[in-house]
């Protein structure tokens, strides 16, 4: 199945324990493109960056076979940009420079070869583009994933109810879950966020690993144990990218999927925490995908004692 994406192509400045970057490529659907090129998937990308955006990143994006027919280019324009600073245990972090640049004005333009496609990821960002791509699709992607964060809930509150009640599937993190539903208790957040729309909720609680709701049903996956992590900047974007990019290839749509596309996101997420930025999922192959698979199951797997 064809998978649409829209998010942010940007500018990077990440400051963590382990060393600091200049501007590096970045953006939710960076991301979230880089991985679903690792399954081989059918990926479109819908953003904005500016003339002073390198065409190599655009090039090495084509290479990948990611199609970016929908990012325009505002020639007299600058790329969206932010700068961050990640504290000891990287968990969390402060911003040091938000410019949103062309992105202030973005109309999102959904390419011809993209406007069917059967599978939409609404990367992080404004509700009202996300809104806007949703409804400008030919008809109704057979999955609609929804990505958010605290930001959007604090600022636009009403046009996000308006997204999540059009959703399949949405993703935010534990204390996001908790900031949407006003209940503490995870499962009692899963519950309130699925009355909202979503049939699926998944909390991602980062080093602790993601759950996965649905009517009742719940699948936990812990956090693969790794012993480099410099920069966790883009992980969830990257696991966004791996989990529909899953579903896109096996045409299916039901909890057991869902499953192993947890597994699969959270295999390409774990790539990209090891080096600053995207250079680490750029070089990811699918083998390296599958070993990595392999660790998850042997991570997670028993024997029955009774």
């Amino acid at each position: 199945m064809k998978l649409l994406s829209v998010g942010t192509v940007a500018f990077d400045a990440i400051e963590t324990p382990f060393g600091k970057t200049d501007k590096i490529l970045g953006g939710a659907a960076t991301y979230i493109g880089l991985a679903a090129s690792v399954l081989d998937t059918d990926v479109h990308l819908v953003s904005v960056v500016g003339g002073d955006f390198p065409d190599e990143y655009l090039e090495m994006m084509k290479g990948k076979n990611i199609n970016v027919d929908g990012v325009e280019v505002v020639e007299d324009g600058k790329t969206f940009f932010w700068a961050g600073k990640y504290h000891n245990d990287l968990n969390t972090r402060d911003t040091l420079t938000t410019e949103l640049n062309v992105l202030e004005n973005f109309d999102p333009k959904i390419p011809e070869g993209g406007a069917d496609a059967e599978v939409l990821m609404l990367g992080n960002l404004h509700p009202a583009v996300q809104l806007a791509v949703l409804e400008r699709m030919k008809t109704r992607p057979k999955l609609v994933v929804l990505d958010t964060m605290n930001f959007w809930m604090d600022l636009t509150w009403d046009l996000l109810m308006d997204v999540i009640a059009k959703t399949d599937v949405i993703t935010i993190n534990d204390e996001e879950a908790r900031q949407l539903s006003g209940e503490y208790s995870l499962v009692k957040a899963a519950k309130k966020i699925h009355a909202l729309g979503p049939k699926y909720v998944i909390i991602k609680k980062g080093e602790h690993g993601a759950l996965l709701f649905e009517d009742g049903k719940v699948f936990a996956i812990p956090a693969l144990l790794l012993e480099d992590v410099f920069d966790p900047t883009g992980a969830g974007d990257t696991f966004a990218g791996g989990f529909v990019a899953h579903l896109a290839k096996c045409e299916k749509f039901d909890f057991e999927s869902m499953k192993t596309a947890l597994i699969v996101g959270s295999a390409l997420a774990s790539f990209t925490v090891e080096q600053f930025g995207t250079e680490k999922i750029q070089t990811v192959t699918p083998a390296m995908l599958k070993e990595r698979i392999k660790q998850f199951k042997e991570l997670t797997t028993f024997e029955e004692l009774v």
